[in-house]
């Protein structure tokens, strides 16, 4: 089994970071819940990694800025963690979890890791990481989502009412 180098995903081609995404997810990607929340923000470059293997990008993780707009007002920024891909034939080694580590990692050296959020497996995200839907139940998202498959970790994340989205609104 080789071992692919983790590099900050600025490192690697963005059009290789997007075929790895186009193999590893259906071609309606673009139409889930989770890149309405981020909305047309840039992801965190210092919070997103790429494996790089013998034949190129082999994973990648992105992270995202992202806020909690509460319905009392106020807004409370978040990270989104994902989408986490693996090129197909190399899935189930340990890549995923790599490439999440040095996000997570990342995240705690930049003082944004109390607030890390994403769209997941539960039993995945929260056996390694400890991921939980116990304060995201009042969320909402600008699309469909499992309540149990939208997770938080960290001391920051609020347990409020309110709506999901970009950390801050583009202009058109």
């Amino acid at each position: 089994m080789f071992h692919p180098r983790i590099v900050p995903i600025a490192d690697v081609a963005p059009r290789a970071v997007e075929a790895l995404l186009d193999q590893a997810f259906e071609p309606e990607r673009r139409a889930r819940t989770a890149y309405r929340v981020r909305g047309d923000a840039g992801a965190i470059p210092a919070l997103s990694f790429a494996a790089v293997g013998p034949d190129g990008v082999a994973g990648s993780v992105q992270c995202w800025p992202v806020a909690l707009a509460l319905d009392g007002g106020g807004r409370v920024p978040l990270v989104m963690l994902g989408p986490v891909a693996v090129m197909p034939g190399q899935q189930k080694a340990g890549m995923g979890r790599a490439l999440t580590d040095a996000a997570l990692a990342a995240a705690d050296d930049a003082g944004l890791g109390d607030a890390v959020m994403l769209i997941g497996d539960p039993e995945y995200y929260g056996r390694f990481w400890g991921f939980s839907a116990e304060r995201t139940g009042r969320w909402r998202l600008p699309g469909p989502v499992e309540a149990r498959r939208l997770l938080a970790r960290g001391r920051a994340v609020p347990d409020a009412a309110g709506m999901l989205g970009p950390a801050a609104v583009v202009p058109a």
